[in-house]
């Protein structure tokens, strides 16, 4: 039996079989700062953060788990959809539904959300058979509206405008009513469903979505079936959207249909652009700088109401919030389309090549 050495980065790409490309980690050092940043995330930061920061880590957690679905649909199949928002909102329904009125413990209806999610996603994936680029997106931005007005109309169900409560939360006896508590249940399902998504991208499937964003006709000719390939990543993506939006509903104990609406796809996009197409990080980097954005503009909101000259002026930037996201879509396309993953890239490259790096 041979002993394991440790590996460390050299400089050029000295890869000598298709494992070793397929591994996630390079060296050692890497899995290192993996157990040690799992560590911080969980064993440190809830018990130094207060509650206000507790919530905007809990909403980065839920929709850091969205926007990497939504990164396989767009970065990786190449399939453009504008209606995540309204895959989230089946969710946080389905989840919301199974627990208050068919009594199913929480945990057990956190994947059952998104299995219900997947199958309507799929039905939506459907028209893909036939359409590609904007036919296929307008296809989606309908399914948007019919959920949409679904959760409005169908009162017996969803409840109308009123929408349901969610109070059923525990988990074997224990009661998920905190910030710090259903601070662990997001992270460690972000934690769980981020390693999934990465071993998915390594597997045949991953292969053969990024062959069908590349060129679909050509996949087809090396014998890929791109319609079943295609349903998959539909499939996949909107159980990731479900099971967000199942902790949405949990988290917030209260769900109506106002916050599923099409400016929720469109901050879906926002995050997987910004962050990165093609990345899982970077779906991870965009989410958080759109939540913290989105933060930063209420506050300087709320700031400019209360104080007295600028009190018209307040009210009049505050729906402006859909121009700054989309201005910042727009200077990313432009000055950095690879968004911050490859940001990160550059600087993690620096580190590695240093004293030589300039």
């Amino acid at each position: 039996m041979t002993k394991r050495k440790l590996h460390f980065s050299l400089c050029g790409n000295l890869k000598e079989s298709y494992e070793e490309e397929l591994t996630i980690f390079e060296t050692d050092f890497g899995r290192l700062w993996l157990c040690i940043g799992i560590v911080i995330l969980l064993g440190v930061i809830p018990f130094i953060c207060s509650s206000y920061w507790l919530y905007i880590l809990n909403t980065i957690g839920i929709y850091a788990i969205a926007a990497i679905g939504l990164n396989l649909l767009i970065g990786y199949t190449g399939l453009i959809s504008l209606g995540h928002g309204a895959f989230f909102g089946v969710g946080a329904y389905a989840a919301a539904i199974l627990t208050t009125r068919a009594g199913i413990p929480f945990l057990a209806a956190l994947p059952l959300a998104g299995v219900i999610t997947a199958g309507v996603g799929m039905i939506f994936g459907i028209p893909s058979i036939r359409l590609k680029h904007l036919y296929l997106t307008i296809a989606t931005l309908a399914g948007q509206f019919i959920i949409e007005y679904v959760l409005v109309q169908w009162e017996g169900l969803t409840g109308g405008a009123e929408g349901i409560p969610v109070s059923n939360t525990s988990v074997f006896g224990i009661g998920f009513n905190s910030d710090r508590s259903f601070y662990y249940l997001i992270f460690c399902s972000f934690i769980f469903l981020t390693w999934v998504m990465v071993n998915v991208l390594r597997t045949r499937f991953g292969r053969a979505f990024i062959a069908v964003r590349d060129n679909d006709r050509a996949a087809e000719g090396m014998g890929i079936p791109i319609f079943k390939y295609k349903l998959l990543s539909f499939g996949i993506s909107s159980f990731y959207a479900g099971y967000a939006g199942a902790l949405f509903a949990g988290y917030m104990m209260a769900i109506t249909p106002e916050p599923f609406n099409m400016f929720l796809s469109i901050e879906f996009i926002a995050m997987i652009i910004i962050g990165g197409l093609g990345s899982v990080s970077g779906a991870v980097f965009g989410t958080v700088f759109i939540v913290s954005l989105s933060e930063v503009l209420s506050i300087v909101t709320e700031f400019l109401m209360n104080v007295g000259p600028t009190t018209g002026f307040a009210v009049t930037i505050a729906p402006l919030r859909e121009f700054v996201f989309g201005l910042s879509i727009v200077l990313f396309i432009i000055f950095e389309p690879k968004g911050l993953a490859e940001i990160w890239r550059i600087v993690r490259s620096s580190f590695r090549l240093w004293p030589f790096s300039y």
